[in-house]
């Protein structure tokens, strides 16, 4: 299965990229072809090609709940996504993650996304530990 991993650095770029990496891993384990899709740089990407997708961002400032303008956006220009079964994350930093988390849940579910699984993850093991136990097929 293709599965797309796409991540937005919120206020700490090297600790989400490391942890999307490492998530892209350990579903790579598991036999699936992984893309990782940079969202505040690949802007133009589409998902439609994808039939999993993994949507996380860490929140943009110490408080949580509030996260990127273009995570906001991206999914609604990324192509046909409504249906697509879907992992949300948020990378843990900060007060009240669980609202950040919630806060790309919503933004998934306006899309007609289907969320499977949803969690914060606070280290590149702990996310790998996360792909390889996905249920993606």
């Amino acid at each position: 299965m293709r599965v797309a991993v796409v991540f937005f650095e919120g206020k700490n770029r090297e600790k989400t990229l490391g942890i999307a990496r490492a998530l892209a891993q350990g579903i790579e384990s598991q036999g699936h072809q992984v893309d990782i899709i940079d969202g505040d740089h690949d802007v133009n990407s589409k998902l439609t090609i994808y039939q999993y997708i993994a949507y996380g961002t860490s929140a943009m400032n110490y408080f949580g709940g509030k996260i990127a303008e273009k995570a906001l956006k991206f999914v609604g220009g990324a192509g046909v996504v409504a249906g697509k079964r879907s992992f949300a994350f948020a990378v843990k930093g900060g007060m009240r993650i669980t609202k950040t988390l919630s806060a790309i849940m919503k933004v998934m579910e306006q899309e007609g996304m289907y969320l499977k699984y949803s969690e914060v993850l606070s280290s590149p093991t702990e996310a790998e530990a996360i792909g390889k136990r996905l249920h993606i097929d």
